[in-house]
């Protein structure tokens, strides 16, 4: 794998046996496997980054790791969000590691994030508002990862609260604690 350090100009050549899950064992590794590689991290830091916790674990499992690689890798993702977030705009950030993703010419390159991945948080709390168990089953069945609509449906709640007065606010709480 060469990786090149433009700003020094540098290059340097690692071989598969010092890169993590690389299948070659003693030659390079090519151009190739490191665009695979730079496309799995990306896809990775993008579901990472919207929360899809099935890709991510999905992912993770990919690499085959026990739990403490696995602890390390959420490490790794959560430094590199931090970076790419502090460094992009959030649309620029996901048009950054979707573009890596599809550079690398293998698999599937996709990663579902809040605009791909299911019905409109309104749209819950419309059914829920008119008690329609039904429709809210439905709705939580086909959301590939329910993590996206619950973040959508507590940040709806966090906009409402400041117009609830504080206490009803504070007679739901109780009820639903003793519930």
């Amino acid at each position: 794998m060469g990786v090149n350090k433009q700003e020094s100009g540098d290059r340097v050549e690692v071989t598969a046996t010092q890169v993590p899950g690389a299948r070659v064992s003693g030659e390079q590794v090519s151009e190739t496997q490191v665009a695979e590689a730079k496309a799995r991290a990306a896809r990775l830091l993008l579901a990472f980054r919207h929360g899809n916790q099935i890709a991510y674990d999905a992912l993770v499992a990919e690499f085959e790791a026990d739990e403490q690689t696995a602890d390390l890798i959420s490490a790794l993702c959560w430094i590199a969000d931090e970076g790419v977030r502090k460094a992009y705009l959030p649309e620029a950030g996901d048009r950054v590691l979707r573009h890596m993703v599809r550079r690398a010419d293998f698999g599937d390159r996709s990663v579902r994030t809040e605009d791909g991945a299911g019905p409109d948080a309104g749209e819950l709390l419309e059914a829920v508002a008119a008690q329609n168990v039904a429709a809210v089953q439905d709705i939580v069945r086909r959301t590939p990862d329910t993590t996206f609509l619950l973040g959508k449906f507590v940040l709806a709640f966090a906009m409402l609260l400041p117009d609830i007065p504080a206490p009803v606010l504070r007679e739901v709480i109780e009820e639903l604690r003793e519930a």
